[in-house]
């Protein structure tokens, strides 16, 4: 299986003005119709949907993540490890079914591995 880009997520402080800039600029749609409340985005054509997530008001600047699908997270994590990155937030199972776990780079960059529930 390859490992394809599937989704990205901005954290931002002020998430709300960050998600209406980009609604404004680009025309993207934004619901937050989910248990977490989280601003899905929505690019339309053939683009890759993201969404805002707020970061804590003291975070320096603004940054996007990548979330990139896998197979196996626990194995991708450990492959992860193995090659430098460090773990920020563990496999986590969501309310929608999808499992994550957030990633640091041996940049500092940081990434998700996720899986999405098999229909």
């Amino acid at each position: 299986m390859p490992n394809p880009v599937v989704r990205w997520q901005i954290v931002a402080p002020d998430a709300a003005a960050t998600t209406t800039f980009y609604q404004k600029l680009f025309g993207w749609s934004v619901s937050q119709d989910n248990a977490l409340g989280y601003r899905q985005i929505t690019t339309g054509g053939d683009g890759i949907d993201g969404g805002v997530w707020p970061g804590p008001a003291h975070l320096e600047r603004p940054f996007v993540q990548l979330f990139v699908e896998v197979e196996d997270i626990d194995a991708a994590v450990t492959d992860a490890t193995k090659l430098g990155a460090s773990v920020i937030v563990p496999k986590s199972v969501l309310p929608d079914g999808d499992a994550i776990a957030l990633l640091l780079d041996p940049n500092g960059m940081s990434f998700a591995v996720c899986t999405r529930p098999r229909a």
